[in-house]
């Protein structure tokens, strides 16, 4: 169960968060929890959780360690504030800030040299999902983005299905949706990495998840869990959606 705050919340406002929800979630032992809120409240947010069941993660790095990069993060950095978790590709970074499949492996295999486990996000856009195309979308995303991994590499992460057109729209692929991209994705697991591996992969569901329609989306067998976002704002909200 994973919550990305995107651009949002103040360091008092993280604080203010976890010192509500680090109770509601304490007995949660069916499930792992990441929160990745922005750069600057990552230290509040490790702090925040230390000892809790709840891990923090970045939404994005850098594929070098350091260097001449004004206003990159390397894994090495998120690394050392505690982080354990790191988004990867997500559709606003490929949206707005150019990211590829290509740049995506490499921050992957940044990640992991790290030894932060990377949530690796893909999906198709409403006029792909449209025109028939969101099978060669995930195939074309997989393979170049994932299919370069080792066997080994490939058991650190997990993988975000998150049809770009469902982000922060109030639309959700219907579960019929959701487990057929997730039955596409995991068959590419099998071609790339084996059975054993395909079997268990954690596949995510990300695309305007809340507490009423977690219940129909996890009923999925196909769905290991979900990639929330404005409904992670809210420290009961999400709660809700951790303790379903």
């Amino acid at each position: 169960m994973a919550g990305n705050w995107k651009m949002y919340k103040t360091v008092p406002e993280t604080v203010a968060f976890f010192e509500k929800f680090n109770p509601l979630v304490a007995g949660a032992k069916h499930c792992e929890i990441a929160i990745c809120p922005t750069f600057v409240n990552l230290s509040a947010a490790v702090e925040a959780t230390a000892g809790t069941n709840v891990g923090i993660g970045a939404q994005n790095l850098y594929w070098a360690n350091e260097g001449a990069f004004t206003g990159e993060i390397s894994g090495e950095m998120l690394k050392s504030v505690g982080c354990q978790w790191v988004l990867v590709g997500h559709s606003e970074r490929r949206q707005y800030f150019g990211e590829t499949n290509e740049t995506v492996l490499k921050r992957v295999l940044a990640a992991l040299d790290a030894d932060l486990r990377p949530i690796i996000c893909i999906g198709e856009r409403l006029e792909e999902r449209e025109g028939g195309w969101t099978e060669a979308v995930l195939l074309e995303q997989f393979k170049h983005g994932i299919g370069g991994l080792s066997v080994d590499q490939f058991a650190q992460i997990a993988i975000a299905y998150e049809p770009v057109w469902a982000i922060g729209t109030g639309k959700t692929a219907t579960p019929a949706m959701a487990a057929d991209a997730h039955r596409i994705i995991r068959e590419q697991v099998r071609l790339h990495f084996g059975l054993e591996a395909s079997q268990s992969t954690r596949i995510l569901y990300g695309g305007s998840v809340k507490p009423d329609n977690i219940k129909i989306l996890i009923a999925q067998p196909e769905v290991d869990g979900v990639l929330v976002g404005g409904a992670s704002l809210d420290a009961v909200s999400f709660a809700s959606i951790v303790n379903f």
